[in-house]
């Protein structure tokens, strides 16, 4: 609106219609010819007039103008956020606590998947801390699953429409029936009224070694069973948008993580975030990926960095994918509070 003016109407004209005199003036005074109007005017044209007095913003966008929101989800293993000891998990300390709440104000995401959180009391002790540090996230899921030390959990600001937690998923291998370690987090989720999608939030079997199987056998299996939970969703709907993300513990040439990817029209794509320290040369070998800093795990044992934590999305969901929104978060001391790092994921929330 022009500065000169107030309530829409030109202080010019407030003036004239202000003063008596001048009206009754301008009601006298003969109008020239060709001012003078011959038909009524139309009232569609008052309208538009009165419209145009009142500014342009008052007209409501169209879709196609309407600006297109954005969101971003993230992953993290809290390695062990415990309210009690359990076996030699040890509770987390309140420096290490408070370095992952660090963590998420930086990355702000809109929905946060997480990993080794320990009880449900635990979950919501953080989510309170967190909202006392202004990270409020007024929806949660948590979902149990056969291991009863650490589960996995949703926090989200988006409106969680629908929930369908996987807690007790179970396969055969040679000829012995397993249960998934940690349950399978699913939710449905609504950005605004043009655009919703769903989130599986996974913790697949982790690489320590145990005495009743291979461990990377119990992985591929484990992953096998959510990629089923995968084709479910897509067959149902083929344009479906899907996030699968979490700590799968596993490279990306293993077998359980090329199992979890699938293949053909229906193979999920790898967002493959990585930090932004100014690295963007492209890769000297067009058949590798870029030679960037991708790492989200320590694993002190082997004093190893790898990549086992993804956010993985459907082709349909893919379109909506905003690389330059996607990272993992470098910061000082961020193993104080976890030997992960968190994965970041940004979207337009408007189906291209």
């Amino acid at each position: 609106m022009n500065p000169s003016s107030r309530s829409g109407i030109p202080l010019r004209t407030q003036g004239w219609a202000a003063c008596p005199q001048a009206v009754a003036r301008a009601a006298a005074t003969p109008r020239p010819t060709s001012l003078r109007r011959k038909r009524p005017w139309p009232i569609w044209r008052g309208v538009l007039t009165t419209v145009a007095l009142l500014g342009v913003a008052a007209l409501p966008l169209s879709g196609s103008a309407q600006p297109a929101a954005h969101f971003t989800l993230a992953t993290y293993n809290l390695e062990n956020y415990l309210d009690a000891p359990a076996g030699d998990r040890l509770v987390k300390s309140p420096e290490a606590k408070a370095r992952i709440r660090e963590a998420i104000r930086r990355v702000n995401p809109d929905v946060l998947a997480l990993q080794e959180i320990g009880s449900r009391n635990a979950l919501l002790e953080f989510r309170a801390a967190l909202k006392t540090e202004g990270a409020d996230y007024p929806e949660w899921e948590f979902v149990t699953g056969h291991d009863t030390n650490i589960f996995v959990a949703i926090l989200s600001r988006l409106p969680i429409v629908a929930r369908r937690p996987h807690t007790n998923e179970n396969f055969l291998l040679r000829g012995r029936r397993y249960q998934v370690s940690r349950g399978f987090a699913e939710v449905d989720l609504r950005v605004n009224d043009r655009y919703a999608f769903t989130l599986i939030a996974a913790h697949l079997k982790s690489r320590r070694q145990v005495g009743y199987a291979d461990e990377a056998e119990l992985r591929e299996q484990e992953a096998i069973r959510l990629r089923g939970i995968v084709e479910a969703r897509l067959r149902a709907n083929p344009r479906a948008n899907l996030v699968v993300l979490g700590d799968f513990n596993d490279t990306k040439d293993s077998r359980a993580i090329r199992r979890l990817l699938g293949d053909g029209r229906t193979r999920l794509v790898d967002t493959r975030p990585a930090e932004r320290n100014g690295d963007d040369a492209p890769s000297p070998n067009p058949r590798s990926a870029p030679r960037r800093v991708t790492w989200t795990y320590f694993y002190g044992l082997e004093d190893s960095y790898d990549r086992i934590d993804y956010i993985l999305v459907s082709p349909r969901m893919a379109a909506e994918w905003s690389t330059a929104s996607s990272y993992v978060l470098a910061m000082p001391n961020w193993g104080v509070a976890s030997d992960h790092r968190p994965v970041v994921a940004g979207f337009v929330a408007q189906e291209r």
